[in-house]
This record gives structure tokens, sequence and C-alpha cells, in this order.
């Protein structure tokens, strides 16, 4: 009777762990299906956004092919010429000063630097989105080349060969110009100026539109200490397990952190950094302090988001202010010694590590963002120092980054950089035990590409989140 039970149990177990496979095998291949689609749609909005008004890359590679033109259809007709045993002097005489139609080959050559003028003109230097001047283009060089097929003496040539290459390789760029324009540079581009203009329409439109109609200016992509992206999906392939760095049902791809042996500090660097943290907290509660902030925005939760630009390399910093159910010195014990296990309420973060301590209100952490966007906005790693302190009863958290030699940048990552940034605690009147004003100062330079109305979108929806998951996270502790 055991045996039949121990049978029947085993048969059980094994039936659990095969539908267990085949859900997982399923999950992956989906999510594989939604990663390939993640990379192509971020590959095109990459190619086609204009970074500080700058060219696209896509267009850049157009330009590029226009100039290959010129210069592929010179080097045709100086092989052309060296073959037919003239030198360059002769030939210039004879084919240019002496043109005729039916002789000469530098009429190629003209037409393809007239294409290449007027291209580079109104789609390089004017850019224009329309494809009237390349069909244009196209047409007036297609109608050349059929003319010159029917004028030119074939029978005087002894280079017939090379020039009906001349002629069909010609006839080809022309149109390969026309294709890639119309089929790559235009979709493109229009992709990804409607993906900017489509944020606004977002559930936080009303927060989002004043940043995305805004002026570029330097900042990129990542928030570094106290931002990063948004999460991939779950079940990933790439989850790590419980000691790893990574919360469940997020994953970056790069390779494993591996948390390094450092050197003793000297008491004359133990010395510096202590001098660091004590300049970021005073400099955070100026910055707190400063009358020079302009409000932006309320959210629907009553916090208020408010920026300031200052001096470079500052430049702007937005902060977003709030009131959380919990104490101030609670609050500060979650957000500074527990912020190793930010990860698992924040999801916009991947890593957090503390890397070394410098004393009780001063270490070094390792944070890594989460990339979003399918991809836009990558993952960065952040080395960051950090320090917590007391003015007129506000207890601030203030980070910045350092140069940590330490840990270099890894495989797939961008080392981000940020300002002098802070959480600041203050406790609310007769409400000290209970409840808090919670501020978040943001200011990071983002390096990357991207154009600033992006990142400004970026930034307020992150802001926005993280208080979201900030008072989750609080209510899971008082459950």
């Amino acid at each position: 009777m055991m045996i039949d039970d121990e049978r029947r149990i085993r048969a059980a177990a094994e039936a659990l762990l095969n539908r267990s496979l085949q859900s997982q095998r399923s999950s992956f291949t989906q999510h594989s299906i939604n990663r390939a689609s993640d990379v192509v749609l971020s590959e095109d909005l990459i190619a086609g956004t204009r970074h500080q008004g700058r060219m696209s890359n896509v267009r850049r590679f157009f330009c590029l092919f226009i100039t290959f033109d010129v210069l592929f259809t010179c080097l045709m007709w100086l092989i052309c010429t060296m073959f037919s045993g003239d030198n360059i002097k002769n030939a210039f005489v004879n084919q240019v000063i002496h043109y005729n139609i039916k002789t000469s080959l530098f009429d190629l050559v003209m037409a393809a630097v007239s294409r290449f003028t007027v291209l580079l003109l109104f789609y390089g230097l004017l850019y224009i989105n329309h494809w009237i001047i390349i069909a244009l283009s196209t047409a007036t060089t297609c109608a050349f080349l059929i003319a010159k097929v029917f004028f030119f003496d074939w029978s005087a040539s002894n280079l017939s060969v090379f020039v009906v290459l001349l002629i069909l390789s010609s006839f080809v760029l022309a149109w390969s110009e026309a294709w890639f324009f119309d089929f790559r540079v235009i979709p493109q581009e229009t992709q990804a100026r409607d993906w900017l203009i489509g944020s606004a329409g977002s559930e936080r439109a009303p927060l989002l539109q004043q940043f995305l109609s805004g002026p570029l200016s330097h900042y990129t992509e990542s928030v570094g200490n106290f931002y990063s992206p948004m999460e991939t999906p779950e079940h990933s392939d790439d989850d790590e397990d419980g000691r790893g760095t990574l919360a469940a049902g997020r994953t970056i791809s790069s390779d494993h952190f591996i948390r390094p042996i450092l050197p003793k500090l000297t008491p004359e660097k133990i010395e510096e950094y202590q001098k660091i943290g004590a300049e970021i907290i005073d400099r955070s509660w100026e910055l707190l302090s400063s009358p020079d902030w302009v409000i932006e925005q309320e959210t629907a939760d009553g916090d208020t988001i408010s920026s300031m630009h200052l001096p470079k390399p500052d430049g702007k910093i937005m902060k977003i202010t709030g009131i959380i159910d919990i104490s101030a010195h609670e609050l500060l014990q979650e957000l500074f010694e527990n912020i190793e296990n930010t990860p698992k309420w924040n999801k916009h973060l991947a890593e957090s590590k503390k890397i070394q301590m410098i004393d009780e209100q001063t270490d070094i952490i390792y944070q890594v963002t989460m990339p979003h966007g399918g991809g836009i906005v990558g993952a960065r790693d952040f080395v960051v120092l950090r320090c917590y302190g007391e003015r007129n009863s506000c207890l601030i958290s203030a980070g910045v980054s350092i140069p940590f030699p330490h840990i270099p940048p890894r495989k797939n990552f961008t080392r981000g950089e940020n300002g002098v940034g802070c959480w600041a605690m203050e406790p609310l009147e007769g409400e000290e035990n209970l409840r808090c004003k919670f501020t978040w100062l943001l200011n990071t330079n983002l390096k990357g590409w991207l154009p600033k109305r992006v990142i400004d979108a970026s930034l307020s929806t992150v802001i926005v989140d993280f208080m979201q998951f900030l008072r989750e996270h609080v209510r899971q502790m008082k459950d």
C-alpha cells in the first residue's frame, strides 16, 4: 500500500513539473518575441531621432550614400579613361572642353555631381522631409540616361562594357537613393517624431506636455542614484536568484556584477570622503531652501513638481514634494540603511549595492538602472557617495557621483553621472511619529544622445512613479 502511494505521489509530482516546464518555455518564447520587436522598435526610433537639433542617423547615412554616389561615378569615369589609353589632360580636353554627348562620358559625372548638390542642399542643409526633390532628381537622371543610350556612339567606343557599367551604376544608384529616402528616411523620422509627440497622449499628458514642447538642452539618459528607467517583462530568462542583484521578474542583459575587493582606506582618503559628504549636505540644503524653484505641476496624489535652472554643469534640476505616512527617522532608515533592498520595491532599479563604508553616516554605493522604451533609454550604472545629516530638523540623505576606478564601467552599460541630489524628510508638526514631508531633489547630467524633451518626459514620469512605489512600500511595511 505504501509503495502504491509513493508511486501516485511521484506521478503527480512529475505531472506538475512537466506542466511547469511547458509554462516556462511558453513564457520564454513569448518574451523572446516581445523583446525582438522591442529591439526593432528601438533601432528605428534611434535612427530617426534628432539629438539637440542635429541630423538624424538615418538622414546622415543618406547624405553619405549620395556622397558615395558621386565619388563612385568619378572613379568609374577615371577607370574608363585609363583603360582607353588616354591621359587625364587629353580626356579633360576631349570630354569636357569639346563636350559631345555621342563620345563624352563626363556628362555622367556631372549628373552625379548635380544629384549630390541638389540632394545635399535640400535634404542635408535645408532638412526638408518631402519626397518631391528626390523624385525629380531620379526622374531627371533616368530621362538623361535613356537619352544617353540613344545618342551615344557605341560603334566608336572600344570600352563598351565599361560604358554600360557606368550607365547602369548611375541608374541603380539614383533609384537606390530614391528608395532609401522614401522607405527609410521619411518613415523612421516620422515614427520618431510621432513617438515624441505621442508621449503627450499618455496617462500623464498634462504633466509631460510642458516638457515635450520645450527646447533642447544637455540632458540625456539616466538618473543614477535616484532614477532608473522602466522594467522589462516578467519571466525573463536572465533573472538571477535571490543572491543576485536583479529584482524578480526584471532583468538586464549584461555581465554579472562582482563586488570588488577594495584596499583599506587611508586616513587621508576617509577625510576626503567625509569632506565631500559634508559639502553635499550643505549644498542640498541650499538647493532645498532656494526661492528660485518654479512649480511645474501638481499630481493627482497631491505631490508638487518644481524645477530650477542652474549654471552648467548642473543645468535643469527637478524636485518633487509630497506627504508620506511614516516618520522622518523611519523613512531615512529605510532609504539609507536598507538601500540594497530598494530594487525589491522600486521597479525602476535593477541593482543596488553598498560598496564601501566610510563611517556611520557616509558610504559609497553602486546602482544599475533598468532600460525602458524598448531599449531606447539604455541601462546605466552609477557609483555614488552618500551622506546623511540634519539641518533645521530636516533629515537629508544626499548623494553625488564620484570617480571610482575600482568599479570600471560594465559591458552594455554607460557610466552615468549625478550632480548633488538628495532625499529630504521633514517631520510634520503634531504628527512627528506618523507622517513627514518628503522631497526628492533630482540633479543629474544624463549621458546619452536622446533629446531633452524625451528625457524630461522620462524624468517626470520616473519621479511620479517613485512616489507611488514609495507609498506602496510604506503601506506594506506597516501591514
